[in-house]
């Protein structure tokens, strides 16, 4: 399923590529630089924990399928909390 356009029509798969490719291409090289930088620092036990959230989320970036957005949202966030605005001082 492609995304649409603001007229409301689909955009083929080529038409996303071209329109988001540079962006889409920054930002893996963002997160190359700052994995290079992880592996330059010194390590420690919470990076590791971090570092490997960050591997499972790479791991969902290259898996097939139209939910990776979502997976990885539920990877990379704290489980829901009913009590989530007294925990917070609100």
């Amino acid at each position: 399923m492609s995304a649409p356009t603001s007229s409301g029509r689909k955009r083929s798969a080529k038409q996303i590529v071209d329109a988001e490719y540079l962006l889409a291409r920054s930002k893996i090289l963002e997160l190359a630089a700052t994995l290079d930088r992880i592996d330059r620092g010194q390590a420690t036990e919470d990076a590791s924990a971090e570092r490997k959230l960050l591997e499972e989320a790479i791991c969902i970036l290259q898996s097939p399928g139209p939910d990776r957005a979502e997976r990885l949202q539920l990877l990379l966030s704290r489980p829901y909390d009913p009590q989530w605005r007294s925990h917070m001082g609100l």
